[in-house]
């Protein structure tokens, strides 16, 4: 099977949908011979931040020497980023190796795997046999039922925080939405929570407590940071005063770095030799795309991901950090996102909003988004595609000299990346 081959059987796998339930990921796997439990994992669930903790984590854990695998999704730029050995993407070559050994198996089962199925049994194949030491996996949502839950015993188990989203498979509430996430939570492993909800947190102490895994919070004493710790040169914080570089952007990019230095403790304890210096390395060292990512500068164009009420807000939260101006606004969202809250959350910080409806079939429609904004009285322009919309938001923000800032999905990367290499190249 070659890399279209494999994409094209992934195509044919999607057509199943998102069908809840481990029991096809569990038959899959043990047809494969159970390679998810031939390597050590760290499993994080959580609403955000999960990507970004898992790209400092693997950077500081690549620094103390060891071989790092990495699953995380969606896919940022194509399906092979979703794969990492040291931060790295898998080559083509590699992920249609394994996706071509793993789809006969799948082929043989009576009930067939979903697409994400497919690619989660594909990580952990990847990981054993690349040799890595640990991995790094992120769920792809919820967490009892998502098929990264097939590890029994993870070296530690990470929830970043929880908040609303994925509500018609979550729920409507926190708590609802918790008690999926702290479906991760295994018998006498230890786990770290990392958010600020209390109903969350108890939720998360409950189901602790009843699976013996010993809880861990962060110790915000032992931490600090000024008001000039964040720059569009990168994130500043102090640890036992100690002070940590980061290069990512973004506010909460503190917050991310706090649970990955407080998971790092952790990791101490169960054996994870993590000396002080990889901290600083790793952390120092870290790269991840579509958060706050400075694209260009002159003029600034700058993609964040958020796409849910909370990384609206730690977006808007960042914006008003990095700048005394107005800022020219891109956002193409799912329709299946509370978006209706987004012009209130950031109408006061747009000069102009540009709208677009990003290739991807749960997108919502460009005009149903400009309109959300124009009836809170704030200047917004529908432009169908990316492309379109690149092109217009690019020339406004240059000719106003304001800087662009485009969110609403990672979904949107690479189309918003393309586009905006054309423009620059034009």
């Amino acid at each position: 099977m070659n890399y279209n081959e494999a994409l094209d059987y992934l195509k044919k796998a999607s057509e199943r949908g998102s069908v809840l339930g481990l029991s096809r990921i569990i038959g899959l796997l043990r047809l494969m011979g159970d390679p998810q439990e031939k390597v050590r994992m760290v499993h994080i669930a959580g609403t955000n931040g999960k990507g970004s903790f898992g790209a400092m984590l693997t950077s500081v854990l690549k620094s103390a020497g060891y071989r790092v695998g990495g699953f995380s999704s969606p896919a940022i730029t194509r399906v092979t980023d979703s794969f990492r050995i040291d931060g790295m993407e898998i080559s083509e070559e590699d992920f249609a190796e394994i996706i071509g050994g793993i789809a006969p198996i799948c082929e043989s089962m009576e009930e067939k795997p979903t697409e994400f199925e497919v690619l989660t049994a594909a990580a952990f194949e990847f990981f054993v046999r690349k040799k890595c030491d640990i991995a790094v996996v992120e769920c792809g949502m919820g967490g009892d039922l998502d098929s990264t839950n097939v590890i029994k015993a993870p070296v530690l188990s990470v929830i970043t925080n929880v908040q609303k989203d994925h509500a018609a498979f979550l729920g409507d509430t926190v708590a609802e939405i918790a008690s999926h996430k702290c479906g991760i939570i295994k018998r006498g492993r230890p786990v770290y929570f990392g958010g600020n909800s209390e109903e969350a947190y108890e939720i998360a102490a409950d189901t602790a407590k009843k699976m013996g895994a010993e809880l861990f919070l962060p110790d915000y004493s032992q931490f600090s940071w000024s008001d000039g710790s964040c720059t569009l040169n990168g994130t500043d914080i102090t640890y036992k005063g100690e002070k940590l570089h980061i290069p990512l952007l973004g506010t909460y990019q503190r917050e991310n770095a706090v649970n990955v230095i407080s998971c790092v403790e952790i990791l101490r304890r169960e054996g994870v030799d993590i000396p002080v210096n990889a901290v600083h390395e790793g952390l120092a060292a870290v790269k991840w795309h579509g958060r706050f990512e400075v694209l260009c500068r002159e003029p600034l164009v700058i993609y964040d991901g958020a796409h849910n009420p909370d990384g609206i807000r730690c977006a808007a939260d960042s914006i008003r950090r990095y700048f005394d101006k107005k800022v020219v606004m891109l956002i193409g969202v799912m329709a299946d996102k509370e978006y209706g809250l987004y012009a209130d959350m950031l109408g006061e910080l747009a000069d102009r909003v540009f709208t677009v409806k990003p290739d991807n079939p749960r997108s919502l429609d460009c005009n149903i988004l400009a309109e959300t904004f124009r009836s809170k009285g704030i200047n917004a322009e529908a432009c169908g595609d990316c492309s379109e919309g690149v092109k217009s938001a690019y020339e406004y923000a240059a000719e106003k000299g304001l800087p662009l800032i485009a969110l609403g999905t990672l979904y949107m990367y690479r189309q918003f990346t393309a586009a905006l290499s054309l423009m620059r190249n034009a």
